[in-house]
């Protein structure tokens, strides 16, 4: 567990990275270029490889080990959250230079809901730790549903109940040029379709981290370690939905990769009681499943761009 101190320090430099981004780097609403998405992609890579070279120094091998597999964990499975982002965006008609704004303070909000569930997490464990098979059960049932769900997300935007009982009892004006979440439309006040894309965002990310939360578990019991891993992966989450969000759709076996990953983690978490698996061991498998899976899509993509092509 970290102390008290580590605590207030990260989230307190995560905050000044937030504030920084919205008020300083990015305050003007428009279009986040592939060169800043690329650079902020690789800033916030950078910065999670610094954090565990200070845990590693601070606390030792086995904890920087630890926060690595999980922060890898994560941010493969991250990346099915773009996709949801992108039906979000295209749903509500948000136009791209107010998307940034959007994600930024959505995964804001991730940072104090994947806290809590984090913490929950964490003390069912000690005071439960039987809860480790269910969530090993949950991983592998989960895993094996993401194996064979249609390539399309089913995600629904519109069809969110919260958008439908925002819709219900409170006004919402008609999509705007503006990046204002609230405005006036004939005397009252009413929410902008900005506001709903945020709202959604953020239901969205909740979803997710059930999914992840007790994957990062399988990994390790420390919750400073589940914590941080967590928000190093959204933090890079934004850059990397500007950066590849257009290009996953093409990343056709990743579903089957991170379904893998799921598995095993659930199967290693149900199996704990008699066979350990190194951490060690698990970043390799997870790492291979994941390289599998982008080289097998590379290779698919090369066969359909030549069987499409026109013969000479």
């Amino acid at each position: 567990m970290g102390t008290p101190a580590a605590w207030v320090a990260f989230n307190a430099c995560v905050l000044v990275l937030f504030a920084l981004d919205l008020l300083v780097i990015n305050r003007r609403a428009e279009v986040l270029s592939l060169r800043k998405a690329a650079g902020w992609s690789m800033l916030c890579v950078a910065l999670a490889l610094g954090f565990d070279v200070w845990i590693r120094q601070t606390r030792g091998p086995g904890p920087a080990l630890e926060f690595l597999t999980g922060y890898l964990v994560e941010q493969s499975l991250s990346l099915d959250n773009v996709l949801v982002f992108l039906l979000v965006f295209r749903t509500f008609d948000i136009a791209t230079r107010f998307q940034h704004r959007v994600l930024s303070l959505g995964l804001l909000g991730a940072l104090v809901l994947r806290g809590i569930m984090i913490g929950l997490g964490a003390a069912l464990l000690v005071h439960f730790s039987w809860i480790l098979y269910i969530f090993g059960g949950f991983l592998v049932v989960v895993g094996a549903r993401m194996m064979f769900r249609r390539r399309q997300p089913q995600f629904r935007p519109e069809q969110n109940r919260i958008v439908q009982w925002t819709r219900r009892f409170f006004p919402v004006s008609e999509p705007r040029s503006g990046q204002e979440f609230m405005v006036r439309q004939h005397g009252k006040l009413a929410f902008t379709p900005l506001f709903l894309a945020l709202v959604v965002i953020e239901g969205a990310d909740v979803l997710f981290a059930v999914d992840s939360i007790p994957a990062v578990f399988g990994i390790t019991r420390d919750a400073f370690l589940v914590y941080t891993s967590n928000i190093c992966a959204i933090i890079g989450m934004r850059s990397f939905y500007f950066l590849i969000g257009g290009a996953l759709p093409y990343f056709r076996y990743l579903d089957e990769g991170l379904s893998a990953v799921l598995i095993f983690i659930g199967a290693k978490m149900l199996a704990e009681p008699w066979i350990h698996v190194p951490t060690y061991v698990s970043l390799a498998v997870v790492a291979a499943l994941l390289g599998l899976a982008m080289a097998a899509s590379v290779v698919a993509g090369q066969k359909a761009k030549r069987e499409d092509s026109p013969a000479p």
